[in-house]
């Protein structure tokens, strides 16, 4: 890929590395790379049903190596946001990274049923559809994702590449329970799945007249594990600001262990930094991950 790599080089936090804390992915699977794999808790394929570690396709491996990649291939140069967590993938994607909203309620009941003996504290969902008939708050995707977030778990989610006119959040991000990401570096123009393009990043409202999303963060061109031994490789778009912000909210549990997703979602919106952006693009503003733990 031709543009300019931002490197995830950790927080500079100390001694505060996500230790403990279990994180869900949705995705296309995960590759056992050796970045991540020692901290590969557990694996559910809803697609093919193998019971080992996998990724056909590679997102889900960039998705967990922004959250916890802890940089070793590459001599410690891309390291991700929580270094210390433990992954638990959940394949709901296919190679060519599609799916189906049933697929994914199976992998959130899975996570429901296995959160207490994987410490499962948060679910990164990097999936969305623009389907209006998936668009409103009575969805089965939203359904599942609120009764995800009823049941204590962070949910984190990402806005949507379908930008920027307004109401193109994906669903569930339109979720008004969960934490919806959009990317605060969407100017610049990437490769997204293949297409170029620039200001893609999902706006609000929604259709329930909801502001989204809630946080944004960098997602332009991030380098993160790939789905072969010992390589990286360079993605964009909200699907790269979602595990950024996961990471950083694990850094946070890890602090903070007895706050609940509710708290998280308040000190998110406390600490986010205002890029002068307008609400349905920004939300509450940037994710700055010093002041957050502070």
């Amino acid at each position: 890929m031709k543009q300019a790599k931002i490197e995830i080089h950790g927080t500079g936090t100390g001694e505060i590395s996500g230790k403990g804390i279990g994180v869900a992915v949705l995705d296309t699977g995960c590759f056992p790379h050796e970045d991540l794999d020692y901290r590969i808790a557990a694996f559910c394929d809803i697609i093919q049903k193998r019971p080992m570690p996998y990724d056909d396709n590679g997102h889900g491996t960039h998705v967990c190596g922004i959250i916890g990649s802890s940089g070793y291939a590459s001599g410690w140069q891309y390291r991700g946001m929580a270094p210390g967590c433990h992954l638990i993938p959940i394949k709901v994607l296919d190679r060519k990274g599609n799916g189906y909203a049933s697929d994914v309620l199976l992998g959130l009941r899975w996570i429901r049923e296995h959160q207490k003996h994987y410490n499962i504290r948060i679910v990164n969902i990097s999936v969305g559809s623009l389907s209006r008939r998936n668009m409103s708050e009575n969805s089965a995707l939203v359904r599942g994702v609120n009764e995800t977030w009823d049941a204590g778990l962070v949910v984190v989610v990402a806005a949507g590449n379908m930008g920027p006119k307004s109401g193109t959040i994906t669903t569930p991000g339109i979720s008004r329970k969960v934490i919806t990401v959009g990317c605060c570096d969407d100017h610049k123009e990437v490769n997204v799945m293949g297409n170029r393009m620039v200001d893609y990043s999902g706006r609000g409202p929604t259709m329930s007249c909801v502001c989204k999303p809630d946080i944004v963060a960098p997602g332009a061109s991030i380098t993160s594990c790939s789905n072969q031994p010992g390589k990286y490789a360079c993605k964009s778009g909200t699907s790269m600001a979602t595990p950024l912000v996961s990471g950083a909210i694990a850094l946070l549990l890890e602090k903070y262990p007895g706050m609940n997703n509710r708290d998280v979602k308040l000190h998110l919106r406390e600490r986010a930094i205002d890029i002068g952006l307008p609400k349905n693009q920004q939300g509450w503003g940037k994710l700055d991950v010093q002041n957050l733990l502070k």
